[in-house]
């Protein structure tokens, strides 16, 4: 197996070119079996894939991850412990954020460096549900100085397009990495933020690198299944297929991506991966492998190379998409779209609050 690719954000900040997602461990995706999924990180650090992303909004996700940390770090020593690397995010409340105060601020990091068990938080993400309510440079501006502290090692900023981003970096910040949705379905960021990136000294981190596990062998051949589904990430995604275009068009580009597969000895998944990883500007793809059981098909991504003749093919097909279009979360980020019905926006304080509505 070839060894896990690696990236740097910053001078001392070494990632793995896949980050294991939390996403899906947290408490409304579906059943989840913690002692295992916990367990089973382990794996997933020996084989390469050391660094983990999760949130503040993730329900119980900063937790599991530090229990694991700490019990790496009790059972093999500090310095295979440190070997783990933690990319959080820190997303206020929509409620709360016209009258956000910087000490509230503060609190939720330190809240994550408990849950972590953590003395510094290696990436913390920042996002601001509507940046017309409050003041959300201030916002940043407090963990800016909770990287004076030692309490953050870096900034990240999160499902933000060019504008969004620009205002600061205009403000004086060092954003290592931007995290937006990015797929072989989804290709808004390819439309501007990618050479805006690269041009101000950013990389890219992706989800939805697997549409949520629409991008599996499980969903070929299979018929559409509509948007009943009880875990919210297959809802989301299965949206996102639907900007793309019918479901035959869908499972298209999934025979077309199991044909590319076949001819290389990997999954159509790894095919996925490996697709996001060769775009311009991506630093990382975030795979949201519950259990070591996936571990194969993961690390199968850094085994071969997508040829001119692979890549042209993926061209073609998604040159008959309908979408999704326009900026980056530009969907997600209207409160009245299908899209921002599904979110939930006050998961820092309220971890039972309900979504909009369908």
């Amino acid at each position: 197996m070839q060894p896990v690719e690696t990236v740097d954000l910053r001078p001392d900040h070494r990632i793995s070119r896949v980050i294991k997602g939390g996403w899906q461990l947290a408490g409304d995706h579906g059943a989840v079996n913690r002692q295992a999924a916990i367990a089973d990180m382990e794996a997933f650090v020996d084989a390469g894939i050391t660094t983990f992303d999760c949130a503040d909004i993730y329900t119980g996700v900063e937790e599991m991850i530090g229990e694991f940390i700490a019990d790496l770090r009790r059972r093999r020593g500090a310095q295979v412990a440190d070997r783990v690397l933690v990319h959080t995010k820190l997303v206020p409340d929509l409620t709360r954020l016209a009258d956000l105060r910087a000490q509230e601020v503060e609190a939720i990091i330190d809240r994550s460096l408990k849950r972590l068990q953590v003395d510094r938080l290696d990436l913390v993400q920042f996002f601001w549900w509507d940046l017309s309510l409050g003041d959300a440079v201030k916002g940043l501006d407090v963990l800016k100085d909770c990287q004076k502290k030692g309490k953050i090692a870096n900034l990240g900023v999160t499902n933000w397009d060019v504008g969004q981003t620009a205002r600061f970096l205009e403000a004086g910040f060092d954003i290592a990495a931007t995290q937006v949705q990015y797929s072989i379905l989804d290709r808004r960021p390819s439309h501007g933020l990618a050479d805006w990136a690269r041009a101000n000294d950013m990389q890219i981190l992706c989800y939805g690198t697997l549409a949520g596990g629409f991008l599996t062998e499980n969903w070929l051949g299979r018929d559409d299944p509509g948007f009943a589904f009880e875990n919210r990430s297959l809802v989301k995604y299965r949206l996102i297929i639907d900007e793309f275009g019918p479901w035959e068009r869908f499972q298209e580009l999934l025979r077309l991506l199991k044909s590319i597969g076949d001819k290389h000895d990997v999954s159509l998944s790894a095919v996925a991966t490996r697709w996001v990883l060769d775009q311009p500007q991506v630093a990382a793809g975030i795979v949201g492998a519950r259990y070591a059981s996936h571990l194969p098909k993961t690390l199968a991504t850094f085994a071969f190379t997508l040829d001119a003749d692979d890549h042209a093919a993926i061209a073609a097909l998604q040159a008959q998409a309908s979408g999704p279009n326009g900026a980056v979360f530009g969907m997600e980020g209207d409160r009245t779209s299908r899209h921002g019905r599904i979110m939930k926006y006050n998961l820092n304080t309220r971890p039972q609050d309900q979504v909009l509505g369908r």
